[in-house]
């Protein structure tokens, strides 16, 4: 039987309590339960914000992209891609090549990123699903088609399908500039637009792709390729395929899963989640000040009980743990109630979307939200400290006064 447990238990429930003792620690409780709610909200927005930039690159990242460490661009050769293709796990192997080019179409240019690819990369990622016109197919009928972002659409006015008007793209020949004649200093290759495709701003603003061999003729690549994109087989774990690869490859080449592809943006917004966190936690430790103020009035108040308490044997220890366990239950009851509130409006955004974004352009119509249950354990860890720092005063407090009355 735990004596202090059982004691605090019926101070805490006591209908005798002082009445002002009785409102500070419900304005104790119901801070407690509010800042804990908040935080669970707002760190399943961030998880949501996480989760959403995940699915939104899944479409247009592979699960490995290979690149050279150093320079630009590496030679490839039969041999070499078909060890890349027989290792355990690799199911796809796509051949890309991107650099930067100027984009003509009627009197329109600008530069863009082109990014030549084989004709099995479609089967890799879902870049044709995300197709808002005309078709994603980059080779028809013997024809070269270009699959252009929307950005690059609205820029250039690019009309898909329109067989009369190609666009032009422009790239820097490896020959001497001839003052004379500068058209000549540039590759200059005509392709129809076929399609365009709606992922992201990032991509929709800057990308054209385009057949592999348009890419390595326009570029003057030849047999260099600036990255090798990997579908891993179902099955297989994507960092074992990965490890794999580094021990095939060695340390000239640089593979990255989906989330090393985008390191930074990810990296910001856990950061942005750990100052969230940490302010949050500040704040449920201002609430829970009140325990402080509620416990130090309740020694006082129950000065007589301590010194019976003392008088019949209980120790400090069992003076200190009674005071303990009545802040505990201000806290945890108050983080009770909290997180169940947090867990449910949680719930009615995951379920019915009430708060939009607000913008009619957003990707998603309302705030992504995803709940972790380590989220739980460290708003509960962070209850547990913040409790016992403000608890702990009073409880020795209380065991000081017991120490008096024994003497």
């Amino acid at each position: 039987m735990n004596v202090p447990f059982l004691i605090a238990k019926r101070y805490f429930f006591s209908k005798k309590k002082r009445n002002i003792i009785s409102i500070i620690s419900n304005i104790a409780m119901i801070g407690v339960a509010v800042g804990s709610m908040a935080l669970i909200i707002v760190l399943s927005v961030f998880n949501g914000l996480e989760d959403l930039i995940r699915k939104i690159y899944s479409s247009f990242d592979p699960d490995l992209k290979i690149t050279i460490v150093e320079g630009k661009a590496f030679e490839t050769d039969t041999e070499f891609m078909n060890r890349i293709r027989r290792m355990p796990g690799v199911a796809v192997v796509s051949e890309v090549i991107e650099d930067n080019a100027l984009l003509r179409y009627n009197d329109r240019q600008m530069v863009v990123k082109v990014k030549g690819v084989s004709e099995n990369f479609f089967q890799q990622n879902e870049i044709d699903t995300s197709v808002v016109e005309g078709h994603h197919h980059l080779i028809q009928d013997g024809k070269y088609y270009a699959l252009v972002g929307r950005g690059v659409q609205y820029q250039l006015s690019i009309k898909p399908g329109n067989q009369f008007v190609p666009m032009q793209f422009l790239y820097p020949r490896n020959t001497k500039f001839n003052p004379m004649n500068p058209e000549g200093a540039f590759n200059s290759m005509p392709i129809l637009p076929g399609g365009v495709f709606a992922i992201e701003r990032q991509y929709d603003d800057a990308y054209v792709f385009v057949p592999l061999n348009y890419a390595a003729e326009l570029l003057e690549y030849g047999r260099k390729r600036t990255a090798l994109e990997i579908k891993v087989e179902e099955g297989y774990r994507i960092e074992q395929v990965k490890q794999s690869l580094k021990e095939l490859l060695g340390d000239k080449f640089r593979i990255q899963n989906s989330d090393e592809q985008h390191t930074s943006l990810l990296r910001a917004v856990k950061v942005e989640k750990l100052f969230v966190f940490v302010t949050f936690a500040f704040i449920l430790f201002i609430a829970s000040l009140n325990i402080f103020f509620s416990l130090s009035m309740l020694v006082i108040d129950k000065k007589k009980d301590i010194a019976i308490l003392a008088s019949m044997g209980a120790t400090a220890t069992t003076i200190r743990n009674i005071f303990l366990f009545e802040g505990a239950l201000v806290a945890f009851i108050g983080a009770a109630y909290g997180l169940s509130m947090g867990m449910l409006i949680c719930n009615l955004q995951q379920t019915f979307g009430v708060i939009s974004m607000g913008m009619a352009t957003s990707l998603v119509e309302a705030y992504p939200i995803k709940m972790e249950i380590q989220d739980f354990v460290l708003t509960g860890a962070a209850i547990v400290i913040i409790t016992l720092l403000v608890s702990i005063r009073p409880a020795r407090k209380a065991a000081a006064m017991s120490v008096i009355e024994n003497i």
